[in-house]
């Protein structure tokens, strides 16, 4: 399960607060969620400090997401690492 709570704030910053695991039907929820923010502000930051896990789906929209500029904050070092290597394969 994965819950995301959004905050928009001045300056044009809105930051994504994830709360679970980014995996199975969670990833395209994220997607979704992501390109629609992204649509109303050129910056875009998510707080991983809750999640626990990610797939390999999910660690690729998470790399896909780093490569576009948003900020990814507060990952476990584990998924940090494989958005790490996903990047280099």
């Amino acid at each position: 399960m994965l819950r995301i709570s959004i905050t928009e704030t001045a300056g044009e910053l809105i930051a994504l607060q994830l709360h679970g695991q980014i995996s199975g039907k969670w990833v395209e929820l994220l997607e979704t969620t992501c390109e629609a923010q992204l649509k109303k502000s050129a910056r875009l930051a998510v707080d991983l400090r809750n999640v626990s896990f990610a797939d390999r789906e999910g660690v690729a929209l998470l790399r896909s997401l780093a490569d576009r500029r948003v900020e990814i904050l507060n990952a476990l070092p584990f998924i940090t690492e494989q958005i790490g290597k996903a990047a280099r394969c």
